[in-house]
């Protein structure tokens, strides 16, 4: 009896402390990794962060979210990060380098110049569902409720919203938070801060 007392005098906090980490996980926060140069220069290759689960969406956020039934190529739970550029309800175009939501020309400070116009493409919502076959949203010209619409930072090698449309709310883990080891000060910033000037001034 004594010796059983013992194991479970160990074993009980080890069960606790799985049970508490399995939670946050769940519901509170996780480690996930950068798969790929979709991000850059603000995310790299594989570089750790954190996503948060219960931050709220604005513009311009940072998300991790499941993309198998968004992105008709991935057939299992794979983990995508991009940008957030348009909310349920908005409308978004682009135009020589510049994004456009509700009709007003948005803040890409978090990318270079170069980088707004080597990639981004001339679209509206309308044209991009139509020219590469959206499954669902076919001729949106806005954002559907609980859904949002979402770029990669580096245009020109980002799959993203507009090949295969927008993401459901539902598929959305969590928003990016990047710690304070990692990249820069100014990556940190671009990925870290809430956009309240998400449109340019």
């Amino acid at each position: 009896m004594k010796a059983f007392r013992e194991t479970m005098s160990w074993i009980v906090p080890i069960v606790i402390g799985l049970l508490i980490a399995l939670l946050i996980k769940q519901f509170v926060f996780q480690i996930v990794r950068v798969d790929g140069p979709s991000m850059e220069p603000n995310l790299v290759n594989n570089e750790r962060v954190f996503c948060l689960k219960t931050a709220k969406i604005h513009h311009g956020s940072v998300v991790v979210f499941d993309a198998n039934g968004v992105d008709p190529r991935v057939a299992q739970k794979t983990d995508y990060v991009k940008r957030v550029i348009g909310l349920p309800g908005d409308k978004v175009q682009s135009k020589n380098g510049n994004i456009y939501v509700n009709n007003k020309k948005i803040n890409q400070n978090y990318i270079s110049k170069d980088q707004r116009t080597a990639g981004t493409g001339n679209w509206t919502l309308k044209s991009i569902s139509v020219q590469n076959s959206w499954l669902k949203h076919n001729g949106a010209t806005k954002v559907p409720k609980g859904e949002y619409f979402v770029l990669g930072d580096h245009r020109s090698v980002s799959n993203d919203g507009r090949y295969w449309g927008f993401v459901p709310k539902s598929k959305i883990d969590g928003v990016v938070k990047v710690p304070s080891w990692s990249g820069n000060k100014t990556m940190r910033q671009n990925v870290n801060k809430e956009w309240q000037h998400f449109y340019d001034k």
